[in-house]
C-alpha cells in the first residue's frame, strides 16, 4: 500500500498536522486540535498509529491528549499526573515518549509518570525524585522541567531522561533508583572550578542513535556531545559548528553515525539562527566532521529559534528531515538535508516536531 508520512505539530496554541504522500512534494495541513491548549510534545506510538500529545500550563493544569483516528478526535485525560498532597503540584506535561505498550511523560516540576492503559491513568515513577540530588535541583529558563525521554526500545529496564537544569539521568531497574550520567558535559555558568560537576548541567536535548544501545547524543546549553557508553562518559563534537549552544537533535531512522543539529548564536545574544542564515548542520561520523545544509532554507533576516523538540526525521528512503520555529514556520526536507522548503507559514510558535508514516 502507498506510504503517507504525518508530521505532528505541537504549538503554544494547540496541534496541527501536515500530511503528504511519499513523495512529500505537497502538504496539507489541518488544525487546531485540543482546544488550542499550549502543547509542548506531541507523538505518535508507531506500532499503534494512536497519536498522543504533552499540554497543560499553570492555567488549564496538566493533560495528555489521545486520539485513535490520526488527529481528528481527540480526548484527553489527567487522571494520576500529580504528586502527593503538599507537594508542588504539576504544572504541565512536557515530553512523551511510547515503548511496548507503556506511555511516560516527563512533567513540571522534573518528575516521571508512566501509563499502562494508553494514557487512561498514570502512576508516578517515584524513584527518580526520591533521588539524594533532589533537592539540589535547579530550573532552566523554562522551569525545572523533565523534557528529554530516551526508553531503550531493546531493553525495557533502561530509561535515559533530561532535565533542565539537573542533567542526565538514568536508570537499568525500570525506574526504582537513577544514576546521574553527566561525566565530560560541562556548566559554563558554573565557577571555573566547578565546571564539570556530577549533576546540575543544563541538558537541552537527549536522544539515541537508531537501533537501541548506548550511543548517544545530546545537545547542551554549553556543548554538544557523544557518548558510546549509555552516558558514563561524553566527548565534545562541537568542533566545526558556529556556536557551542543550541537545543533540537534529531537523529537518522537509520545511520546510527548520523546526526542533524540546529546551533543558535548564543544564550545571550537573541537565541537565534547564527548570521540570521538558517541552517542545519549534519554529521555522517557521529560528530567528527560536520557540513551545514542550506539549500532553500532563508538566509538573511531569518530571527528565529527551534526549541529543543522541534526537529525529526521520518523513516522513509530517502530520510525527511523536519523542523519548526518559533515564528511558526515549518521546514522539511525529502532528501536527507540537501534541499529544504517551507511547507507551512504562521502557525503559533511551535513547540515540538514529531512525524509518523502509515500505510493506507
Amino acid at each position: 500500500m502507498p506510504e503517507r508520512v504525518l508530521v505532528l505539530i505541537g504549538t503554544k496554541k494547540g496541534v496541527f498536522i501536515a500530511e503528504s504522500d511519499a513523495d512529500r512534494r505537497k502538504w496539507d495541513l489541518r488544525g487546531p486540535y485540543c482546544e488550542t491548549w499550549p502543547m509542548q510534545h506531541v507523538i505518535a506510538d508507531q506500532n499503534m498509529g494512536t497519536i498522543y500529545g504533552a499540554g497543560g500550563n499553570e492555567w488549564f493544569g496538566p493533560a495528555v491528549w489521545k486520539s485513535d483516528d490520526l488527529g481528528h478526535s481527540w480526548t484527553h485525560s489527567s487522571a494520576g499526573l500529580a504528586y502527593k498532597e503538599g507537594e508542588e503540584p504539576v504544572k504541565s506535561v512536557w515530553s512523551l515518549a511510547a515503548r511496548n505498550g507503556t506511555l511516560y511523560a516527563g512533567v513540571e516540576p522534573a518528575g516521571l509518570f508512566a501509563s499502562d492503559d494508553r494514557g487512561e491513568s498514570w502512576s508516578h515513577v517515584e524513584g527518580l525524585r526520591n533521588h539524594p540530588t533532589r533537592t539540589e535541583w535547579n530550573p532552566g529558563g523554562a522551569g525545572l522541567i523533565l523534557h528529554s525521554l530516551v526508553p531503550d526500545p531493546a531493553d525495557e529496564s533502561r530509561i535515559w531522561v533530561g532535565i533542565s537544569s539537573a542533567g542526565v539521568f538514568y536508570t537499568e531497574d525500570g525506574g526504582r533508583t537513577w544514576e546521574p550520567r553527566n561525566k565530560g558535559t560541562r556548566a559554563d555558568f558554573m565557577p571555573e572550578d566547578q565546571r564539570y560537576p556530577e549533576f546540575g548541567q543544563c541538558v537541552h536535548c537527549l536522544v539515541q542513535a537508531p537501533g537501541g544501545g548506548d550511543l548517544l547524543y545530546q545537545q547542551n546549553h554549553c556543548g554538544m556531545y557523544r557518548s558510546e557508553d549509555g552516558g558514563r562518559t561524553w566527548q565534545s563534537i562541537e568542533e566545526g559548528l558556529p556556536t557551542t549552544f543550541g537545543f533540537p537533535a534529531a537523529v537518522h531512522p537509520r545511520e546510527r553515525e548520523t546526526l542533524y543539529l540546529l546551533p543558535l548564536n548564543g544564550d545571550i545574544y537573541g537565541r537565534f539562527v547564527p548570521d540570521a542564515k538558517a541552517a542545519v548542520w549534519r554529521t555522517r561520523d557521529g560528530g567528527r566532521t560536520w557540513e551545514d545544509l542550506r539549500q532553500g532554507l532563508p538566509q538573511e533576516n531569518a530571527f528565529f529559534g527551534v526549541l529543543r523538540q522541534a526537529m525529526a526525521t521520518d523513516r522513509l528512503e530517502p530520510a525527511g528531515v523536519y523542523f519548526g520555529t518559533s515564528g511558526g514556520a515549518l521546514f522539511a526536507s525529502g532528501d536527507e538535508g540537501e534541499s529544504w522548503s517551507c511547507i507551512a507559514e504562521h502557525l503559533p510558535s511551535i513547540s515540538s516536531v514529531e512525524t509518523l508514516v502509515i500505510e493506507r
